[in-house]
């Protein structure tokens, strides 16, 4: 007798061309990557430039190269690679056993900032032609949004931003939108490492050994030391895997844990720079309220959970996407001190 173990879909983002399908089949999971895959929104096309952010090769050249090992950093292990018709590509990844995405600890988050800091502060970073560049800049400022909202009273009079965006939170996002050239400038002049750039719940599994795992390296490239921590902290309760009550804890540790991470490695730059650039990469989220706004105009029962497959409840979304917000605020208005 044969058995066949169940084909089990993951949740990933829908609306990224680039991931044409990801599942699991037993101790194995598959991720198939095209560049002709046209059903998402244009904001998340794939491209064939090598460079650009949502480049649609570049996972299997990460894998392929295994430049997370040459980083210090684990990742599941590549079990195989193979170029189907049609010119797609599939990843045949380990899949591999731990915490993830809300069943993460605040220790778990400061273990990763932790074991990111002690390999981006490495005197020598990988280099290859197909690595991100601009990342930050090309993510944040191409997102579908209508920018308009930002000045429109009635939409911020709606109930849901009445209740969860005061009157003072949203003046400190109208500076932060105000500032955002300034900011992204900031962040672009800040010292380089090679960042993994879309390290939050969702991409960590920590093993029991203590050992984080990092998932989904489509955007990794040039970006600024602490980038990634900045990216951590506030989407560590944007999506509600985290209590947005406890942000400030994790900022903190994360930081501080990530610094130590730099010192670590005998990074020679200054804590300074680091913290002003984290601090700088708030702009990322620019967009957010300008979607929150968008949101709160929708049915109750539209507002989805991150992967679209089920709704959450809208006040839990927006008191965590108003912390989260308020924070990046507060890292801007530092930043630009």
């Amino acid at each position: 007798m044969s058995w066949r173990v169940a084909r089990e879909e993951l949740t990933h983002n829908r609306m990224n061309a680039v991931t044409a399908d990801v599942w699991r089949d037993g101790d194995r999971v598959h991720k198939v990557l095209t560049g002709r895959d046209d059903r998402g929104p244009a904001h998340w096309a794939s491209s064939d430039d090598p460079c650009a952010w949502n480049s649609w090769r570049r996972e299997a050249l990460v894998y392929a190269t295994d430049l997370p090992a040459r980083l210090g950093l684990a990742a599941p292990r590549l079990i195989d690679l193979k170029d189907l018709d049609g010119g797609d590509v599939e990843l045949v990844l380990e899949h591999v056993e731990g915490r993830h995405r809300d069943t993460l600890t605040i220790d778990d988050l400061a273990a990763t900032a932790l074991a990111l800091g002690r390999a981006q502060g490495r005197p020598e970073q990988p280099d290859h032609p197909w690595l991100s560049r601009g990342f930050l800049r090309g993510y944040s400022t191409t997102r579908a949004v209508d920018w308009a909202l930002l000045h429109d009273d009635d939409a911020w009079a709606r109930p849901l931003m009445r209740a969860h965006f005061p009157p003072a939170l949203r003046r400190d996002l109208l500076a932060l939108h105000a500032h955002r050239e300034r900011l992204l400038a900031l962040v672009e002049h800040a010292p380089r490492t090679v960042a993994h750039l879309d390290a939050w719940p969702n991409n960590i599994i920590m093993r029991d050994d203590g050992t984080p795992v990092l998932i989904d390296w489509a955007f990794t490239g040039d970006g600024a030391v602490g980038e990634d921590v900045a990216n951590l902290v506030p989407d560590a309760v944007f999506d509600l895997f985290f209590d947005h009550g406890d942000l400030d804890a994790i900022a903190e540790r994360a930081t501080e844990a990530y610094i130590g991470g730099l010192r670590d490695a005998d990074w020679r730059g200054t804590e300074q720079d680091v913290r002003r650039a984290i601090a700088a990469c708030a702009v990322k989220y620019d967009w957010l309220t300008v979607f929150c706004l968008a949101e709160a105009g929708r049915a109750a029962t539209d507002i989805m959970a991150y992967g679209g497959d089920a709704p959450v409840d809208a006040d839990a979304r927006f008191a965590a996407r108003a912390a989260g917000l308020a924070l990046c605020a507060r890292w801007a208005k530092g930043a630009l001190a």
